[in-house]
């Protein structure tokens, strides 16, 4: 063991050396970067460290220096490619620095620095914390970076773009250490709240948002045992994961009086081990990177992990006590201890990949190097044995494989090709920048030009560069010129912007570099990015302008934490506010604005003036009379009260609910249908239709009304005695009374189509425009659980009830129980089935997923209505139905509480022997269910939506047997003779047809081969699809299956 302290390698002040709070070496080991209290981040060549002691060695020392914070720099890290470096300071800001090729800049007259040597270069700022920034730590795949601090904030960002991505403010106090699992499932973060806390998550994709981070993250497990009396004391609680995946270690923990690390394992997440000796609190704890053999592994033959003997962990330990103290899994005492390593405490521990190296950090200004012989902490096992040891835990640690063939590369080539596209697509939207891709453009990266489009100065992005005609060319140079000029005359303008100050002085207003139009903003637009963008730029970007500023339509910020427990961010201005504010003024913490779900979208709410006086309560004048014969029915649902008078308007063909006069009458353009209940049983009901006060028609009928409905093509009324009366828009009797079996209880109407749902749980559909039904009468108790539970009110298990029944506009029926539970009535087999329940909602990593963009759902009916009078739009039939239902699902059971049993039985599968692919497994069910509800529901959008997301889970997890046969099931009859074999093609995926729920099945088929074409594992099956699709060419690829993805 050697260590070596070179006086050199500090953080040199004036006056005194200035603390080092952090220290990380990068993942190729040539480079270490220490963070301290002089405000910079200075990345040092570790060469130089272990030869300070030769004097011949004459290589740079310090390679580069960065001083873009503003205080005293908590934590530094490398991303795990190391492209990036990260750093997180007092200052609340998060440096990201980039390291690039081009020559280092000069170093700054008048300072001490050594010249840099390498170009580090910061590309972004990110701003989320209200306070210090305390630790960071990069995901093992570099997809998530994540940052907490003193505002008890835990922030993740995206790996790739570096949104923020989601905050987590499950800690009640500062936080102060972060740690991932080396399987890529958990992080832990470190408290002052004496806790530990495991977050579930799954890696986000590069183009992900935050909107589709709203079910990740979440919080698996609080550890508060070993913390109960540890000190408050310690700057930090750096804790660390093994490499193996079994263990975390935490600093800063206790065992009865004396401080220790506490040793955490996996899955059962407690503590029976402790690592007792330090005298002081511990600061921080580091695992090495690898596992080590206790004994010489053989060298000549096949050790198979064995010969070396058994496998163990090394961990490094320090603090307050200034001393640092290694330790292996095997031994019950520390291999080494170096007591007085420094002046004051120890405040980080970093290893070098290999394992052998340890550098310390500490707040006496000193930076240490202990760099280990071989043979002295064991001998360091291959790789293999470290992914063979996270291979249980499902590590996502596939052979790359090599493609077998040049097709293959063209498929993987226009696979990436299309990702990137739409990834880059959904940044400049995001940037304010977004024009469509031109089809012979080449490749761009974050919207710099290639050399060939730059030449032309004039030319703004998105134009084509060049064209062949020399007409067109003519044509296009004056609009450049023109718009040249213009941006000439914009940037002359905004440089002699001049403004006046509180103090009457005039001022020269500083011009930001992207406003002009000449540059690129590296800072996101708002103006650009909110609800108030052109229609336009819609059109051009489907589904990638994303409403940043506004609450999310389902679950708020926070998931359902934030809905149960709160939520302690401040809340965002609206966006009108933040238009006209200076661009460096914070919003203020004022309220939210409410918006509320229109037919348009969200919408402002308006203010509704306070009500005054006695609110008038319906008037109930009595129950309606039922057969006493009903109490044992098998199903039994609530009659409605019969009501002295009813009041339904309709606002441009859509019945609304039942209101009072003054509502009803606000709006003059509504058609009023009113009905009038006797408060004597023998006399007749009367019921009116009236528009602008003026009566269209009236009828009187013998029994008391209970429901009414209506659409712009019929009226109707339900009466106490189980008759049905319809009615023309003109008020002439359409069809004679048709007699039911029993009371209705939900009267519904949507175009033509009429449904009916009795007293005894019978449904009928009925088609006023064919005077016909799509299938018999079908009986609600299947759906109402009648095969396990009892109707009756007072039993052991009481059954669901009824929260809404629609229908679709091809008239099929749309059920939402109590439960959550939601369901559709197929007329063509005959039965119920269930699109949507509570088992997706806990178990499916899909929940939540759905694309709030198709189809909006109206106050009365489910998807939207066709706007052509004679026909029924197919692609809009059954648009919105499932996540319909999913949102129903998610507000009767996950926010009313009802989901911890199963939550709790799900969380102690997912620990067991057996069950290791049980969120996988229930995950791909789920979008098998909703594509087959799509399907039967013939809604086209959703089933191309949910079949592109299928294909790519498929293509992650290499389920070979499931790919090839949803290609052969896509394929179909595209290349069979359909006249070969008559007329015995089935339906849906097994029809002969060439299209399947309105799409081209070349279509789907070519989009799915693109998401598949990526994963060389599945290109031997792809590579083949492929070629009958003439995907293989170079040439050949279409924009829309290129854009599938995105």
């Amino acid at each position: 063991m050697r260590v070596i302290k070179p006086s050199w390698l500090s953080h040199k002040g004036e006056q005194k050396d200035f603390e080092v709070y952090s220290c990380h070496v990068s993942p190729d080991g040539k480079r270490l970067a220490t963070a301290g209290g002089d405000g910079h981040v200075r990345v040092w060549s570790t060469e130089s460290i272990f030869n300070a002691d030769d004097p011949s060695y004459t290589k740079p020392r310090q390679l580069c220096h960065m001083s873009h914070h503003l205080g005293t720099i908590h934590s530094v890290r490398f991303s795990p490619n190391g492209r990036y470096l990260a750093s997180g300071a007092d200052d609340k800001i998060i440096c990201i620095y980039q390291l690039e090729a081009g020559p280092p800049a000069i170093a700054p007259f008048g300072t001490n620095e050594p010249p840099p040597v390498e170009n580090w270069k910061t590309s972004r700022r990110l701003i989320g914390h209200d306070n210090d920034v305390q630790d960071l730590a990069w995901s093992y795949d570099g997809s998530i970076l994540v940052s907490v601090g003193l505002d008890s904030k835990v922030v993740i960002w995206s790996g790739h773009t570096f949104e923020k991505l989601k905050v987590l403010g499950n800690h009640q106090s500062h936080v102060k250490g972060i740690t991932f699992d080396p399987a890529n499932k958990f992080f832990a973060t470190a408290s002052d709240d004496r806790t530990i806390k495991i977050f579930r998550f799954t890696s986000p994709a590069p183009n992900a948002t935050q909107h589709d981070m709203i079910n990740n993250f979440q919080l698996d497990t609080t550890i508060s045992a070993p913390f109960k009396s540890s000190p408050l004391t310690t700057y930090f609680r750096r804790c660390s994961w093994s490499p193996d995946g079994n263990h975390i270690a935490a600093a800063n923990a206790v065992n009865g009086p004396v401080s220790s690390v506490a040793i955490i394992e996996r899955n059962r997440w407690d503590s029976e081990i402790n690592l007792i000796g330090h005298e002081g609190p511990t600061e921080v704890c580091m695992f090495s990177p690898r596992l080590f053999h206790t004994k010489k592994p053989v060298e000549n033959g096949v050790t198979n992990g064995h010969s070396g003997g058994p496998l163990v962990t090394v961990i490094a330990s320090a603090g307050q006590d200034k001393t640092l103290s290694i330790w292996n899994t095997n031994t019950s005492r520390p291999v080494v201890i170096l007591q007085d390593l420094a002046a004051k405490s120890i405040s980080d521990l970093a290893w070098a990949p290999d394992g052998q190296i340890l550098f310390a950090s500490s707040l006496d200004g000193g930076i240490i190097a202990v760099k280990f012989e071989t043979g002295e902490l064991g001998w360091v096992a291959n790789l293999e044995e470290t992914d063979k040891a996270l291979s249980k835990y499902g590590a996502s640690r596939k052979a790359m494989g090599i493609a077998e063939d040049v097709d293959g590369l063209q498929l993987e080539n226009h696979s990436k090709e299309g990702e990137r596209k739409g990834a880059e697509s959904r940044m400049g939207a995001l940037m304010g920048d977004f024009h469509p891709l031109p089809k012979d453009a080449p490749p761009t990266t974050n919207g710099v030009k290639s050399s060939a489009a730059a030449t032309n100065v004039s030319l703004t992005n998105g134009q084509v560069d060049a064209q062949p005609e020399k007409e067109k060319e003519k044509e296009k140079e004056a609009p450049a010129e023109e718009s040249a000029d213009k941006n000439a005359e914009r940037v002359n303008e905004l440089k002699s912007r001049v403004t006046i100050t509180k103090d009457g002085k005039k001022r020269v207003a500083p011009m930001l570099i992207s406003s002009s139009g000449t540059g690129q903003s590296s800072l996101p637009q708002s103006q650009l990015v909110g609800s108030s963008s052109s229609k336009a730029a819609q059109n051009d970007a489907p589904q990638t302008i994303l409403d940043l500023s506004k609450p999310y339509d389902g679950l708020p910020e926070g998931g359902l934490a934030a809905m149960l427990l709160g939520n302690k961010r401040k809340a965002i201005m609206s966006e009108e506010d933040d238009d006209d504010e200076q661009p460096n003024k914070r919003a203020a913490s004022g309220p939210r604005t409410i918006m509320r779900n229109g037919t348009e979208g969200l919408e402002p709410a308006s203010l509704e003036p306070p009500k005054n006086g006695v609110v008038p309560t319906p008037d109930y004048l009595r129950p309606a009379v039922l057969n006493p014969s009903i109490a044992i029915s098998q199903v039994r649902l609530a009659v409605p009260k019969v009501r002295s008078h009813i009041l339904r308007p309709l606002e441009r063909g859509i019945l609304l609910e039942d209101s009072t006069p003054e509502e009803a009458s606000k709006v003059p353009e509504n058609t009023l249908l009113e009905a009038k209940n006797p408060v004597s049983i023998r006399e007749p009901s009367h019921i009116t239709a009236t528009k602008r006060g003026a009566l269209l028609w009236q009828d009187y009928l013998p029994r008391a009304i209970i429901l009414v409905t209506g659409s712009k093509r019929f009226w109707a009324a339900a009466c106490e005695d189980g008759s049905i009366y319809t009615w023309t828009p003109a008020g002439r009797r359409l069809i004679n009374a048709m007699v039911l079996e029993s009371q209705s209880v939900i009267l519904e109407s949507r175009d033509w189509w009429m449904l009916c749902i009795t007293a005894a749980g019978m449904c009928y559909v009925w088609n006023i425009n064919t005077l016909s039904s799509p299938h018999p009468p079908v009986s609600l108790g299947p759906v109402l659980e009648i095969a396990i539970s009892s109707l009756q009110t007072h039993g052991a298990m009481p059954a669901p009830g009824v929260t809404s029944a629609h229908l679709n506009s091809n008239g099929h029926i749309v059920v939402t129980l109590t439960n959550g539970d939601g369901y559709y009535y197929s007329p063509t087999m005959y039965s119920w089935q269930r699109l949507s329940e509570s088992w997706w909602a806990v178990g499916s990593q899909y929940w939540n997923s759905n694309d709030s963009s198709v189809g909006a759902l109206q106050s009365t009916a489910v998807g939207s209505v066709s706007s052509k009078d004679a026909q029924i739009d197919g692609a809009t039939a059954s648009a919105g139905i499932i996540p319909f239902l999913e949102r129903h699902t998610t507000n009767e059971f996950l926010l009313k509480g009802r989901a911890y049993t199963l939550q709790r039985l799900i969380k102690v599968l997912l620990s067991r022997d057996g069950f290791e692919g049980f969120e996988s497994s229930v995950s791909i069910a789920h979008l098998e269910n909703r594509i087959a509800g799509a399907l039967q529901l013939g809604s086209k959008e959703e089933f191309r939506l949910y079949l592109f997301m299928y294909a790519k889970r498929l293509g992650a997890e290499g389920h070979r047997g499931k790919v090839e046969e949803l290609l052969n099931s896509l394929l179909g009859g595209v290349l069979q003779d359909k006249k070969a074999d008559g007329n015995n093609g089935g339906k849906g995926w097994y029809s002969k047809e060439d299209d399947i729920c309105g799409w081209d099945r070349k279509e789907l088929l070519q989009g799915v081969v693109m998401i598949l074409g990526k994963f060389r594992e599945l290109q031997r099956l792809t590579v083949q699809y492929a070629r009958v699709l003439e995907l293989t060419h170079e040439d050949d690829v279409s924009g829309d299956a290129v854009m599938a993805e995105a």
